[in-house]
């Protein structure tokens, strides 16, 4: 006979299978109906993780603010039932570019919406709502739903390629940083200890930041091994180091490790090192080798997995630096690169130039990359050796690029037009740019 404790007990576990299975066989037959192919799995894989990154916290804040809660008993991560949300990043995020891929997103969006709308009071006792859940709700559409949405149609189209390679660089800190970080209960120290830990943090971030931003430049893909780019990578970080994002990584967990005294984080620094020397290195080795053959074997005999070269492989992608050698400063700028004996760059005359160049600039062989200014001097300082490649990594980031290039400007160092020496007149002033 059934008691009533039965029927209330088998509610909310009624309640958490559906929650999880009802998505998860939404799924299989989407993939089932229309086999995914490469770029889907991609898209998949994107906003599903987007949603693992980010519903989390959304519902420990949604918890803390009072738009609704958890009522389950076993199952949960920090009072989290798992099910419902396995349920919930399968229907907002894996589900989406598998069976809505020729939908227009604002309609996949609204459809989702509305579901999510008319579930979430279906969900009780297990979810129980406050006066304001439709805050919540409007908040886990615009920053979950929307983003998601958008980085897998993206991922799925091949569009927008710096906004996915950045969003991807997003969810490395949350999913492999941040979470290990927060599962691991890590407390922050304070004062000096905090700041020169996040100093050090900065170095390996840098590297890994770099590296991305060489895939997107001249490779024309992202770190996901199903949206790999299109060329072999061999400059920037790559000239040193081949795993130069597992390598990043690998050190974070380690300098987190060290400042915040918590021993679980070389466990993620463990996976780090055996994803990268067992899957990684069997399953994207031989792509790459199967990819770019004899170019692929020649970089593996130059540069190795973890350890970095101090020099750039002398088989990097060569590069020229065009410097104005009308003009006194400038000339010793380009004296100054050749004396520290530039791996695979070569310095030239801006005044041969055929394009009237303004600036000192620089220009990679292949046609993927050209750098005017301060961002030419951060590209060339990248044939010299690692040391001065961080510093050149430092001038690429976007906004320091920017105001770096902004400072120069304002210590007339500014755009000029650049004369030969044919068309100068020998009582005219040298008149190039530096930077």
């Amino acid at each position: 006979m059934t008691t009533a404790a039965d029927t209330v007990a088998t509610g909310p576990a009624l309640i958490r299978a559906a929650g999880l299975f009802v998505p998860l066989l939404a799924v299989v037959l989407a993939a089932a109906v229309r086999r995914p192919g490469r770029a889907d799995v991609a898209a998949a894989i994107v906003g599903g993780a987007w949603q693992l990154a980010l519903l989390p916290g959304l519902n420990l804040l949604a918890g803390r603010l009072g738009w609704w809660s958890f009522q389950a008993d076993g199952g949960t991560v920090v009072r989290l039932p798992v099910d419902l949300l396995l349920g919930w990043v399968l229907l907002w995020g894996v589900l989406p570019p598998l069976a809505a891929a020729r939908l227009p997103w604002p309609v996949t969006a609204a459809l989702l919406g509305w579901l999510d709308l008319a579930a979430m009071p279906l969900l009780d006792p297990v979810l129980r709502l406050g006066d304001r859940w439709l805050t919540g709700e409007a908040v886990a559409i615009a920053l979950c739903l929307l983003p998601g949405l958008l980085l897998a149609r993206w991922t799925a189209r091949a569009e927008h390629l710096r906004l996915r390679a950045a969003g991807q660089v997003l969810l490395a800190a949350l999913l492999m940083l941040a979470l290990p970080a927060t599962a691991a209960g890590v407390r922050l120290p304070h004062g000096a200890v905090l700041s020169t830990g996040l100093q050090v943090l900065a170095v390996p971030m840098l590297l890994g930041v770099a590296a991305v931003r060489e895939f997107v430049v001249r490779g024309s893909g992202t770190p996901l091994p199903y949206d790999p780019p299109l060329r072999l990578v061999t400059s920037g970080p790559y000239a040193y180091v081949r795993n130069p994002i597992q390598l990043s990584l690998l050190l974070c967990h380690l300098v987190l490790a060290a400042f915040t005294a918590n021993a679980w984080l070389l466990v993620a620094a463990g996976v780090t090192v055996a994803y990268s020397a067992g899957l990684a290195a069997w399953h994207e080795g031989a792509q790459l080798a199967e990819r770019f053959g004899p170019g692929w074997a020649e970089y593996t005999a130059g540069v190795r997995s973890w350890l970095p070269r101090l020099r750039p492989w002398p088989g990097t992608a060569p590069a020229e630096l065009h410097v104005a050698q009308t003009c006194g400063v400038c000339s010793g700028v380009g004296r100054w690169v050749l004396d520290r004996s530039p791996v695979a760059l070569t310095v030239r005359p801006a005044e041969e130039h055929p394009a009237g160049l303004r600036r000192i600039t620089y220009e990679s062989a292949d046609g993927r990359e050209r750098a005017e200014g301060v961002a030419a001097l951060g590209r060339a300082l990248q044939h010299f050796h690692l040391g001065w490649a961080l510093l050149g990594w430092v001038l690429l980031i976007p906004g320091l690029a920017w105001f770096a290039q902004l400072v120069a400007d304002a210590t007339a160092g500014g755009p000029r037009e650049l004369r030969t020496p044919a068309e100068r007149r020998p009582a005219e002033p040298p008149s190039a740019d530096l930077l």
